[in-house]
């Protein structure tokens, strides 16, 4: 006992290695990572933007952020299901915190998102982004591909978000549509899951509706995903309302017909395929929950993100060491 602490997030001394506060209790950061603006040999940052301005029904999800952090804190201590290791052992991750913005002026929300990221990115680090409503994709979307150029999509969700836009809409229901029309995401390598609403235009876009995908396993909603992207570096969205509202009730423009948090976890653990280069969760919105369910399953979606980087850091680690040893691989 005596070797242990408590609110990791402000003492931990290194980026890497499990807390040890009870999951009832200590400062709340994303999986106890440490807060700090200091994203100096971190491989991932979590990054908060508590945005909903842009919402077409309920509002609310400007609290998604503090809720998954706070459903994330027992996700820590144990090592992590189902990747059965500490991510944290080699994968170093810090808590950003979130994005400040004027909640009197939201012309200035873009660049303002775009302009932090684009800064974090610079560190070469993984940006996670815990939403927020689905607008805050569009400038998350146009930083990631200012470095990876045009980008695979990969968009859990319950609706197509490709509605008319002008250009200049603060809309979570039209980013992919302008996304494709300014050249930010290739709609031939990428792919909608779970999509049970219609819009004007797909652009071009697979789409797994939720009829669909309530046929496939999760081994072929994958399949899917990985002969979509066709290696091309890809951007993972997630938007909380792809689960039915019965595993996530806590949303802004929730649709019956949903899959469930158990296929659609099944389908992220087995994308270790997809060149992800930044994802986010968006949509939670927790006054709609009830006993946190749906902050459980935003929790849940992101820390799938870290393990599958984690993963990845292991294979390669293994190749540079045999390298370094020179044994063959």
């Amino acid at each position: 006992m005596s070797s242990r602490t408590i609110d990791y997030a402000f003492t931990a001394r290194t980026r890497r290695g499990a807390a040890s506060d009870p999951t009832y209790a200590g400062a709340l950061s994303f999986m106890r990572r440490k807060l700090t603006k200091n994203v100096s040999g971190a491989d991932a940052v979590v990054w908060g933007i508590p945005f909903d301005a842009a919402v077409t029904n309920r509002p609310g999800a400007r609290f998604g952020p503090q809720a998954i952090r706070r459903a994330s804190a027992i996700l820590d201590n144990d090592p992590q299901y189902p990747f059965s290791r500490d991510l944290f052992e080699d994968l170093a991750v810090v808590d950003y915190g979130d994005c400040l913005l004027d909640s009197g002026n939201h012309n200035k929300t873009p660049a303002t998102i775009e302009r932090e990221a684009a800064k974090i990115l610079k560190s070469g680090a993984f940006l996670l982004t815990l939403g927020g409503d689905h607008f805050i994709t569009w400038p998350l979307l146009k930083a990631h591909a200012a470095i990876h150029g045009p980008l695979a999509l990969v968009q859990f969700d319950a609706h197509q978000d490709t509605w008319p836009d002008d250009g200049k809409r603060i809309d979570h229901g039209s980013f992919v549509g302008r996304a494709v029309k300014e050249g930010i995401i290739d709609p031939d390598r990428s792919i909608q899951i779970g999509i049970r609403t219609h819009a004007p235009e797909t652009f071009g876009i697979k789409i797994l509706h939720g009829y669909e995908v309530e046929e496939m396993r999760a081994a072929e909603i994958a399949y899917a995903i990985v002969e979509r992207t066709g290696g091309r570096k890809t951007y993972l969205t997630f938007d909380i309302d792809c689960l039915d509202p019965a595993y996530a009730p806590g949303t802004g423009t929730p649709v019956a017909g949903g899959p469930s948090s158990a296929r659609m976890l099944s389908t992220l653990r087995k994308l270790g395929q997809v060149d992800i280069v930044g994802a986010d969760v968006v949509e939670v919105a927790p006054a709609y929950d009830h006993a946190d369910i749906t902050s459980i399953a935003g929790s849940m979606i992101a820390m799938h993100y870290l393990g599958l980087l984690a993963e990845r850091k292991a294979k390669q680690d293994n190749v540079a060491n045999n390298i370094h040893h020179g044994q063959d691989i």
